[in-house]
């Protein structure tokens, strides 16, 4: 008569199972997957290198622009939120709590159609600085400023409170003891967090499509875009998608390095 399996082996067996499932799913998809077919569709070598260097020097440089434009924007109106959520007068805390609580629960899609359709009827006659560019910056920091507020917040709480009450000590009023020895510590301690947002932003970039481009200002998924639909083939597409990975794999190589680095120092 057999034992009973240990709580070891029986973890064990439970992961060649998934092991040898996971193997089986792969076989399976080798086999019945119309390979012929999908290179034809996807991996068309001549028509990815007339992508070239267009997908580049335009629609890449272009989305790392609105990124970067967004993210900054997001930072500077998130850190502004953040400190009137900490404020000890109650009307800043409700317009922060309003803005947060609307920003986070709209859909981005429908923040960037206010930007475009929204903002010119309010304020007839009025363009938004920047044109295109200047839009993007204002649709992806409203999103990304109501995420970046909470994050700073917890930050700045996670900061001790004897760094506080040291700086008070030293003289420093309470705005200087904030802005020289609170805030660079928060920002220290949020900086993975705030990484992993600008990957979210750089893949929302592509909601630009929906504000109306020129050729010239044209980011990578309405550049793959226009270029299927002029070829009726989706390698544009996934050339596209290649170049999101060619920052995203990268910024979340960064992320997981400095989450790391703070785990160890704590």
């Amino acid at each position: 008569m057999t034992s009973r399996l240990t709580r070891r082996q029986r973890r064990r067996v439970w992961q060649g199972v998934q092991y040898a499932v996971f193997v089986a799913v792969l076989v399976l998809v080798g086999v019945l997957a119309d390979w012929d077919r999908l290179q034809n569709q996807f991996a068309q070598k001549d028509l990815a290198k007339e992508l070239f260097p267009d997908i580049i020097t335009i629609a890449l440089r272009n989305t790392v622009v609105y990124t970067l434009s967004g993210f900054i924007f997001g930072l500077v109106l998130g850190l502004i939120v953040a400190l009137m959520r900490l404020s000890s007068v109650a009307p800043y805390r409700w317009v922060a709590s309003v803005y947060i609580e609307l920003f986070r629960g709209l859909p981005a899609l429908l923040i960037f159609i206010f930007v475009g359709v929204a903002v010119p009827l309010a304020f007839p006659g009025t363009q938004i600085p920047g044109g295109t560019y200047g839009k993007v910056a204002l649709g992806l920091g409203l999103v990304a400023a109501a995420y970046m507020a909470e994050t700073i917040r917890a930050g700045i709480q996670a900061v001790p409170k004897g760094q506080m009450e040291a700086a008070r000590s030293l003289g420093f009023s309470r705005a200087r003891a904030m802005v020289s020895v609170i805030i660079p510590q928060a920002f220290r301690i949020v900086i993975p967090p705030l990484t992993n947002e600008m990957v979210l932003l750089f893949k929302d970039s592509s909601l630009v499509l929906f504000l109306g481009v020129t050729l010239e200002e044209r980011e990578l998924t309405k550049f793959g875009r226009d270029l299927a639909s002029q070829t009726a083939n989706s390698t544009p597409i996934l050339v596209a998608g290649l170049c999101y990975l060619l920052v995203t794999v990268p910024l979340s190589f960064v992320v997981r390095r400095l989450e790391a680095r703070a785990d160890k120092a704590r």
